[in-house]
């Protein structure tokens, strides 16, 4: 006997997309481009332009946190310890953006001087999104998510399958140790968050 599961009545999806990368500056490129065939594949391409530069923000954040900053790092600098990952998720009409680093320091918001080249990234972050916070997920290190609100629920087209980021050059994340700790962490945020929008819901 075969039995089938459906979603009860008015109740959403819950979709997820992610990418593990290698922490030098071409991945924020390698980032927004995540956002942009994740949201036009999920019909959210309205919102491509604000996610892009929030997740910008979020992946800058972390490459300074952990990273190579070197514009154009040489292949051996490039260790099994430079790696970030990131992850889209989208629930009814709530949209989170997810980026993993290995470092346990929280980011602080800070106020700097007008002439100043950087140091709002947090600043836009919270000016533009409905909330942002740091989950620390079992598996080390920590994530820095923000949540941006949409007026439709993301809807994928049936039937479809994922469509594939190529990782190109420097990119490509280092094989590891810290390369499983992303991805191991990204799983438990998606699954914390599954369980709590499974407990929000009536029995």
């Amino acid at each position: 006997m075969t039995e089938k599961q459906e979603v009860p009545p008015n109740r959403d999806w819950v979709y997820t997309s992610s990418l593990q990368l290698a922490a030098v500056p071409s991945a924020a490129s390698c980032s927004r481009m995540l956002v942009r065939l994740t949201l036009a594949r999920w019909s959210l391409a309205d919102y491509v332009e604000t996610a892009e530069l929030v997740m910008s923000e979020l992946v800058t954040n972390a490459m300074q946190a952990t990273g190579l900053t070197d514009p154009e790092p040489k292949s051996w600098e490039i260790t099994a310890e430079h790696v970030i990952g990131v992850q889209l998720r989208a629930t009814g009409t709530s949209l989170v953006l997810d980026v993993w680093d290995r470092s346990s320091d929280v980011p602080v918001a800070k106020s700097p001087d007008d002439d100043a080249e950087g140091g709002r990234g947090l600043l836009l972050i919270g000016a533009t999104c409905k909330q942002w916070d740091v989950f620390r997920p079992q598996a080390g290190g920590k994530i820095v998510w923000a949540e941006l609100e949409l007026n439709k629920a993301a809807k994928p087209p049936p039937l479809s399958t994922s469509l594939p980021v190529r990782i190109l050059g420097a990119t490509k994340p280092p094989k590891g140790s810290v390369n499983t700790m992303a991805e191991e962490a990204l799983l438990q945020r998606f699954l914390d968050a599954l369980y709590q929008w499974d407990e929000s819901w009536p029995a």
